[in-house]
């Protein structure tokens, strides 16, 4: 990009130029300079608005940490001294009629109602996905990163 405005500028200030240097030189600044200059209008506006998103009220009731873990999630209630426990998949032939495969745990996250929860999510081996699909949240596990998230 320095390359292609410094050229631009020289060919646009220097005296010594060739006539077929000069033949459409001021569409083509127009047309490199243009879309460079939407893009940035397009940008910053969108930049605010995922910093936004992504900002998690301060009025929150209870924090709960999940920690990914290969084969099993590990959760913390940060609020309440001591309360942590894993939680593991059921193996299949564990399963009952109506259980899903790989979905059924043997000790499940629990959640107060009409509560602001946030969620506090990392991993501890590889990325993880922790979600809950009908409060229309899904968030990354990423081991090194906290990211954060809540719902109601």
């Amino acid at each position: 990009h320095t390359l292609v405005g410094y050229l631009t500028a020289s060919f646009m200030l220097s005296s010594l130029t060739s006539r077929y240097i000069l033949e459409q030189q001021t569409i083509e600044t127009i047309w490199t300079i243009l879309p460079a200059i939407i893009l940035i209008f397009l940008a910053l506006p969108s930049l605010r608005l995922l910093y936004l998103l992504d900002e998690v009220g301060m009025s929150c009731l209870l924090t709960i940490k999940a920690t990914g873990n290969q084969w099993y999630w590990g959760y913390e209630y940060s609020d309440f001294k001591g309360m942590e426990f894993d939680s593991y998949m059921l193996p299949e032939d564990t399963l009952e009629a109506g259980q899903y495969r790989l979905l059924e745990v043997d000790r499940r996250m629990v959640v107060p109602t009409k509560t602001d929860v946030r969620m506090l999510i990392t991993s501890n081996d590889v990325i993880h996905s922790w979600a809950v699909p009908s409060l229309g949240v899904k968030v990354d596990a990423i081991p090194g990163r906290l990211n954060q998230t809540s719902f109601m």
